[in-house]
């Protein structure tokens, strides 16, 4: 899954962006809220992790016109301020939760990993199931019946947006920018190969779901007779 962090103190975005990653997230960092807003507005992010106080668009602005456009994308809003009024504010102003600096790790850990569970049917509290097989977070494991396989980063993050979206068909740009990042240089050729060592796990596992290729849009789950 992939956070934005928006946050103006980049030592703490960072320090942020290396919690999430360390979770197992992949983060993206931006320092100002103009920034912040034209890479919300994509839609490629779970999660948004928000300041208030930020230079050139300010955090409660930046999620005004964030839900106006339509986007349902998650919010924690940070803040060092505690006062009823500002929390009132960034709640009404269409954030999810409202989290009040210096805050425990654990704390906005569990905060995000409540954000994200968007499909209480697929997920339980540590995998994801789908058909015969279970994605096992805390492992980063497939698992079928008796068999597993471990999965690389990548493969992982691409089994579980399969799984999470496993009613829809992802594009082949959806899946760059979900797991490789918006300015990454990563081609299509890159998911066609993460796309084959998937499908031959698959294979080794016996499982009977399968990624199925939707010509010229990109790639679905199904799940086929036994």
């Amino acid at each position: 899954m992939r956070v934005l962090v928006i946050e103006d103190e980049k030592r703490l975005a960072a320090t942020l962006g290396d919690l999430l990653e360390m979770d197992g997230y992949n983060a993206d960092l931006c320092y100002d809220g103009e920034s912040g807003l034209d890479n919300a507005l994509t839609g490629i992010y779970d999660v948004i992790l928000l300041d208030m106080m930020l230079p050139k668009k300010d955090g409660l602005t930046v999620l005004r016109e964030l839900r106006q456009a339509g986007n349902a994308t998650p919010v924690l809003m940070l803040t060092a301020r505690s006062e009823l009024s500002d929390r009132v504010a960034g709640l009404d102003s269409g954030a999810d939760y409202y989290l009040t600096k210096p805050f425990e790790p654990r704390e906005l850990l569990a905060c995000v990993r409540a954000l994200t569970r968007r499909q209480p049917e697929l997920r339980t509290p540590d995998s994801l199931q789908f058909g015969d097989l279970k994605l096992d977070k805390s492992t980063f494991t497939l698992v079928c019946g008796s068999r597993s396989v471990r999965l690389s980063r990548k493969e992982f993050d691409m089994m579980e947006l399969l799984i999470l979206n496993c009613s829809q068909v992802l594009t082949k740009e959806t899946l760059l920018v979900k797991i490789w990042g918006y300015e990454s240089d990563a081609e299509d050729n890159n998911v066609e190969v993460y796309i084959s060592f998937l499908r031959k796990k698959l294979e080794h596992l016996h499982s009977t779901v399968r990624i199925r290729t939707i010509r010229m849009v990109g790639y679905c789950l199904e799940q086929t007779a036994s």
